[in-house]
């Protein structure tokens, strides 16, 4: 698959179509079928902590990548302007590490954000 087709979406549909990225605006969250093929659904919360959702009017990116660690394909892409760019497989100390850092991140910006309330 090369090619990714955005579609706006209330609710995330059961049955997630091969080579359709969902998008719920009002629940944050985007949904797609693995890249690579596996069937495995992938989902993407967008958030200030987890991705990011560009939108140009045309087409979408997400930011950062997508890492399917968990899953046995363990698929690594990037999705810019509704292109898959396939990115190097990461090895385990550098996929543990970046769960660390990026339970580091989540604390800091919850934090901050307490103290501004």
């Amino acid at each position: 698959m090369k090619t990714l087709v955005h579609k706006f979406v209330e609710f995330i549909p059961e049955k997630i179509e091969e080579g359709i990225l969902y998008v719920s605006v009002e629940y944050r969250t985007a949904v797609h079928n693995c890249v690579c093929g596996c069937g495995n659904k992938v989902v993407t919360p967008i958030s200030p902590t987890d991705w990011r959702l560009t939108f140009d009017g045309k087409t979408i990116s997400l930011s950062p990548s997508i890492g399917n660690w968990s899953f046995e394909c363990r698929s690594h892409y990037w999705i810019i302007n509704n292109l898959i760019k396939p990115a190097r497989q990461w090895n385990r100390e550098e996929i543990e590490f970046s769960r660390k850092e990026d339970k580091k991140l989540k604390k800091k910006f919850f934090r901050k954000r307490k103290k501004k309330n």
